[in-house]
């Protein structure tokens, strides 16, 4: 049976220099911000998969605008709370498990995290206490969870290429079952612009 379910968008809206630094060395600065805000136009348009609350966590520079297109395509706002990227994380889904039986956790730089992905991840926290959607370099898009615990967020290599495999094992340790979706990509790279264009994604 499919529990009651909550999304959570996770964004922050990096200042030129730190935005994809292999991407904007080969694009430029420019070019880098416009790429971030097309891949969170997408991601704020994933359709609702009867969610009991979608939330865009975001930081204290994403502008008016997608702001505004947020709040339009249904999304709550919330400030992103203070901490590391996993203390985020862990705050954020303690906060959804609060309200909900679940919840979902994702990133926005993931232009192939769909509807039907977000569905198979929703199915997948009927059966398991953890869900993972990995991306091809070692990390996930996407994490699904019916508990917290601060095992999964203390000292874990975010950005690298073993904080799936790092997780995994945590989730091991805590006795919790868990499932891995199909792996998906992110963009993060030069190479990985022609992928993005053949979804129609220009800058």
């Amino acid at each position: 049976m499919r529990p009651t379910l909550s999304l959570h968008l996770m964004v922050r809206n990096l200042p030129p220099g730190q935005r994809r630094p292999k991407i904007a060395q080969a694009i430029g600065e420019e070019s880098a911000g416009r790429l971030q805000r097309v891949l969170l136009e997408r991601a704020l348009r994933l359709p609702d998969r009867g969610f009991s609350a979608r939330i865009l966590w975001f930081d204290d520079d994403l502008d008016s605008d997608l702001q505004a297109l947020a709040v339009a395509l249904g999304w709550s706002l919330m400030s992103q709370p203070a901490g590391d990227p996993g203390e985020r994380m862990r705050r954020i889904a303690a906060l959804g498990l609060a309200e909900s039986e679940a919840v979902l956790l994702i990133r926005h730089d993931c232009p192939v995290l769909d509807g039907d992905y977000l569905e198979a991840a929703c199915t997948a926290l009927g059966r398991h206490q953890a869900v993972l959607g990995p991306v091809e370099r070692g990390g996930y898009a996407l994490l699904g969870l019916t508990r917290v615990d601060p095992l999964l967020f203390e000292s874990m290599p975010w950005g690298g290429d073993r904080l799936l495999a790092l997780t995994c094992e945590r989730l091991r340790q805590l006795g919790w079952e868990h499932h891995l979706l199909p792996a998906l990509w992110d963009v993060d790279r030069p190479e990985d612009l022609p992928r993005l264009a053949a979804l129609g994604l220009v800058l």
